[in-house]
């Protein structure tokens, strides 16, 4: 207790901290917030583009591989008869004449050529199941000109493949690989701006081998010059 005549004591009182950030330093960490929130989406942006650019390029090399798969099988299935052609180059198209799916009862007409109307692609093209000499011929002609100026009803029955620099076909005929064009063996080059397609039907005599020589085109997947060698499968004694 407090003595009479003795002064009042004041006690002290100390100021009391609040505890929050200042403004400064809410500027500072929504700074830094954006910061990493932008330096996040553009990692995941990154991330999503490659993943793109990847599935993009895979399918590219699918579809070359399927489209080179297809080659083969249309070659595979050439046949020969008295009233058709089974195959021929012009420097421009190649259309042969093949035999239908298994246990078909017709035959049907391919052809492939590299258009520039169409962005360079490399397409295919095949005509409906025919049974008529009359309806062979047609087809015939018809792929000869779908490769120079192609219809709105033939553009419907080409697929494209990829696009190309320039391709090259070759025949393996006399023990070497020869113009189509030429019967001079040592003329082995054939470009890919040729002269109008003929029409011509006569038969010809398919040939032991066939190169063909994609130049791909640099946006590809795969760039640069590829080359496959088909076989005749009734060919015997050893041919590289």
């Amino acid at each position: 207790m407090q003595q009479a005549g003795q002064p009042r004591q004041q006690l002290a009182v100390l100021p009391v901290r609040v505890g929050g950030f200042t403004l400064i330093e809410l500027l500072v960490a929504i700074t830094i917030m954006a910061l990493m929130a932008v330096l996040s989406w553009r990692g995941l942006d990154g991330m999503a583009r490659a993943q793109s650019q990847t599935s993009q390029r895979a399918d590219e090399v699918l579809t070359l591989q399927a489209g080179l798969a297809q080659w083969k099988v249309d070659l595979d299935a050439l046949t020969q008869t008295p009233f058709a052609s089974s195959l021929d180059w012009d420097g421009r198209v190649l259309r042969l004449t093949r035999r239908t799916a298994p246990l078909g009862d017709g035959l049907v007409v391919v052809a492939w050529t590299r258009r520039s109307d169409a962005g360079g692609q490399w397409l295919r093209w095949q005509s409906p199941v025919l049974r008529t000499t009359g309806a062979w011929s047609d087809a015939w002609n018809r792929a000869a000109q779908w490769a120079q100026n192609a219809s709105t009803e033939d553009r419907t029955r080409e697929v494209q493949i990829m696009p190309l620099r320039d391709w090259q076909i070759f025949y393996f005929r006399s023990d070497a690989w020869t113009n189509p064009l030429s019967s001079d063996a040592s003329q082995t080059a054939v470009t890919a701006n040729p002269p109008a397609a003929s029409t011509a039907t006569s038969q010809t005599t398919v040939p032991e081998g066939v190169r063909l020589v994609l130049t791909l085109a640099p946006s590809s997947a795969i760039s640069g010059k590829l080359t496959l060698d088909w076989v005749r499968p009734t060919l015997s004694g050893d041919k590289s």
